[in-house]
């Protein structure tokens, strides 16, 4: 028990060493090269044994035995193939043909690989000299006979060609024929009596290009006359009379040749046949049977003949049929004639002769109504029958033949004529005449149809026009119609005059068509006139809000009319109406100024002719309430005017006297002062935010002053006034105040009242200011305000009035800041 575990262990081992060992034997192989070898040289004369070897080099391993599968190709056409073990084949050509020239390869393949050689070129230089045999050296005229031209150590496929050569001259080819083999057979005739000399040669065909032999030896040829030609006989004679027995014979004589046939033939029918040398064949001539008969011999291909022409003569002529009158109309009696002339009377019995008339091969039962009689002329007898027939109606159209049977004191004769067309035409009717499209258009060319219902044709039509020569047309085919163009007429009425003829037989009376017809089923069209344009109402009297009316009418045209109006500063048409009435009209309601301008209406109607009308021009004056309005408003604008001239005046005047007195009180009065204290600047500035950086203005009217220099004006022009007030020296009680002067300015407009009022001159005070030095800071506090920088100029401008402090300071008193 304790051994078998290193046994397994050794199984296992065992059988891995096993695997790979087999592993590693695995078979493999591959062809290393394939060589092909031509001996003993690639060019060889015809004759020569050449041995074309293949050699196969294959690695292999763990391979015993390895099967080749050779396959040698020429021209990359298989011409052999081997299976085989060994590596090596060889394919011998014994002998080697000019057939074998070409290029070489070998294909080698072992399992599922191949490989093939380099190729090698063989060329065999030489041909063999054909030999040629005949059948026959001595041949009757056009006797086939075989020749035959073989090349037997040559391969195929070759091309043979066979010459003829005369005592005197070149070979001429005769026959060419392509094999597959060798040789060649070829069935020959010759016809050339006496002796001639035949050869051959083939033809080979190679990659390199085409290769000819030389010819072979010349044979000679006796070719001998073949006299198979028949003899042929007729009896009684050559010149026969219709109803005998002829007998023709035929015959070759003095011939040694077995199996030749005799024919008589007629045209292209054969009468008899004899596989003998000779015929006799029997026929009772008709009247048909003149002409030349033929006897043939034939002798295989060899064909003779002969040829005899045989007269007939006939014993009367054949029927001709005839017809009175050739011109025939439904309705009309015509007569038949059926004549013959009897050349042979002692054969022919004139009494026992009858007529018959046929139409489409069925016979006519009109036997009461046939006449019949003879008469002589130049020197023959005629014998006629003659039949009358109404033609009724179309059932009498058709083939019309007549039959004239005579019997002879041997035969019975039957003759028939050729068959005679019979239509009766039909009569034309009345033409009718009109215009081609139905309309006719006073003042254009135009086109007249004529045209009869019925009537056979052709027919002939002839217009008939007052003061012109007459126009003809001629129908022959059907479809076709009888047109007359003609010029414009500018009167309907003139169709009534026109005429037209209609006829297809001169015999008939013609047919007229009459110009009331034509006038009440034509159409006709007027075109229009020049169109007229007017207004309404008049162009001059035409005011905003109006409506206007542009009338467009015609002086003639037929209707409808189609009117258009147009206003030449639009590219469309304002409006477009058709009316069977010479005049309509287009409104403008509401009239305004873009409508003032040119107008001018068009017209048409279905001649297709457009007239316009000359244009008319209007303008749109102002309405009447906008011309009071006007007129209103330029008055006040005048009145206006004149009560501000007036008032001007006025207050010029005015000014000028209280300037005048001005003048003189202010030599007497005080000088007005305006003051403003450093504690009031920074009172007013902590009180109203917006007071910094802007000018503060103060009016003080002294006390002093009487109320007449309150109620002075200052004139316009007066100059304004100007004062400089003095800041003191800051209080040190007091905030501290900026160094310096300000400038500001004071506008002071007084009145008598003591309330300002405006006036175009005005006093205007200056006052110089000194402010905090804390301005900068106060400033500042407020930019956000929008004002000014704190050191600049200030100004205030008051425009309507100005309030005056007098109840808290005395007459010529001041503030205590300033000095006064």
């Amino acid at each position: 028990m304790g051994s078998r575990p290193p046994s397994l262990l050794l199984l296992f081992l065992t059988s891995l060493l096993l695997t790979w060992q087999c592993a590693r034997g695995e078979s493999s192989y591959i062809i290393d090269t394939v060589g092909l070898t031509i001996l003993p040289r690639s060019t060889v004369q015809s004759g020569t044994q050449v041995s074309i070897g293949c050699q196969a080099s294959v690695i292999l391993s763990n391979i015993s035995h390895m099967t080749y599968h050779f396959l040698l190709t020429r021209n990359d056409v298989p011409i052999h193939s081997y299976n085989t073990t060994e590596d090596s084949v060889v394919y011998e050509l014994n002998p080697a043909r000019a057939a074998d020239s070409g290029n070489y390869e070998c294909q080698v393949t072992v399992k599922d690989k191949s490989k093939r050689s380099i190729i090698q070129k063989l060329g065999v230089t030489g041909l063999q000299t054909p030999r040629l045999y005949l059948s026959n050296v001595s041949p009757y005229e056009s006797e086939e006979f075989t020749a035959t031209c073989s090349a037997s150590e040559e391969k195929g496929p070759l091309k043979f060609t066979f010459y003829q050569r005369f005592m005197t001259g070149e070979p001429e080819k005769m026959k060419q024929l392509e094999t597959s083999g060798n040789y060649s057979d070829a069935t020959l005739k010759l016809r050339h009596i006496g002796n001639c000399f035949l050869s051959c040669d083939y033809e080979i065909n190679l990659i390199s290009g085409s290769i000819r032999s030389s010819r072979s030896d010349e044979i000679e040829v006796i070719v001998k006359v073949l006299n198979i030609k028949p003899i042929m006989n007729v009896l009684p004679s050559l010149t026969v009379f219709e109803g005998d027995v002829v007998d023709i014979i035929c015959k070759v004589v003095d011939i040694p040749l077995k199996n030749i046939e005799v024919f008589l033939t007629k045209g292209r029918r054969v009468l008899k046949k004899s596989p003998n040398t000779a015929l006799s064949h029997l026929i009772t001539i008709q009247e048909g049977d003149s002409g030349e008969f033929v006897c043939k011999a034939e002798w295989g291909n060899v064909q003779k003949e002969s040829y005899i022409t045989i007269t007939v003569k006939e014993l009367f002529s054949k029927p001709r049929l005839t017809v009175d009158p050739i011109e025939i109309f439904e309705g009309d009696r015509f007569k038949l004639t059926c004549s013959v002339s009897i050349y042979i009377p002692e054969k022919i019995n004139n009494e026992t002769m009858e007529f018959s008339f046929y139409k489409d091969n069925t016979k006519l039962m009109i036997k009461n109504e046939t006449l019949k009689y003879s008469f002589y002329k130049d020197n023959t007898l005629h014998t006629n029958a003659e039949a009358y027939i109404r033609a009724v109606n179309l059932e009498k159209n058709g083939n019309y033949t007549c039959k004239a049977q005579s019997l002879s004191l041997i035969h019975n004769f039957v003759k028939e004529s050729q068959k005679l067309v019979i239509k009766a035409k039909v009569p034309v009717s009345k033409p009718v005449m009109s215009v081609v499209g139905g309309m006719l258009f006073l003042g254009k060319d135009f086109q007249l149809l004529c045209q009869s219902s019925r009537g056979t044709l052709p027919i002939m039509y002839t217009l008939h026009i007052p003061n012109r020569r007459p126009e003809h047309k001629t129908v022959s085919k059907t479809g076709e119609q009888a047109i007359f163009s003609l010029p414009a007429i500018l009167k309907g009425s003139d169709l009534s005059n026109f005429q037209c003829h209609a006829k297809n037989s001169q015999r008939r009376p013609l047919m007229i068509g009459l110009g009331q017809q034509l006038l009440r089923s034509t159409s006709i069209i007027e075109p229009v006139s020049t169109p007229m344009l007017t207004i309404t109402p008049s162009a001059g009297d035409i005011s905003e809000g109006q409506s206007v009316s542009l009338i467009c009418s015609v002086q003639s045209g037929s209707p409808p009319i189609n009117f258009t109006w147009y206003h030449t500063e639009t590219d469309v048409a304002l409006a477009s109406v058709s009316t069977d009435k010479r005049e309509e009209s287009f409104r403008i309601h509401n009239v305004r100024g873009e409508h003032r301008g040119r107008y001018y209406c068009v017209s048409t109607n279905l001649a297709k002719e457009t007239k316009y009308s000359p244009e008319i021009t209007f303008g749109v004056k102002l309405a009447g309430w906008k011309k009071g309005l006007i007129a209103a408003f330029c008055i006040t604008l005048i009145l206006a005017l004149i009560l501000v001239i007036a008032f001007k005046k006025r207050l010029f005047q005015f000014e000028r006297k209280r300037s005048a007195k001005l003048s003189v009180k202010s030599a007497s009065t005080k000088t007005e002062r305006l003051s403003l204290t450093q504690a009031e600047v920074i009172e007013a500035a902590n009180v109203t935010p917006g007071i910094m950086g802007k000018s503060v203005w103060s009016e003080h009217v002294s006390g002093s002053e009487s109320d007449d220099q309150n109620s002075v004006i200052i004139s316009e022009k007066s100059e304004p006034q100007y004062t400089e007030v003095q800041v003191r020296e800051a209080d040190p009680n007091r905030a501290p105040v900026k160094k310096g002067t300000d400038t500001v300015y004071s506008e002071v407009r007084n009145s008598q009242q003591g309330v300002p009022e405006p006036a175009d001159g005005v006093s205007v005070e200056y006052a110089q200011l000194n402010h905090d030095n804390n301005r900068h800071s106060d400033h500042s506090n407020h930019s956000n305000h929008g004002d000014h920088s704190a050191d600049g100029d200030h100004i205030a401008e008051t425009d309507n009035s100005v309030s005056t402090d007098t109840g808290d300071q005395g007459e010529g008193t001041c503030d205590p800041a300033p000095d006064c």
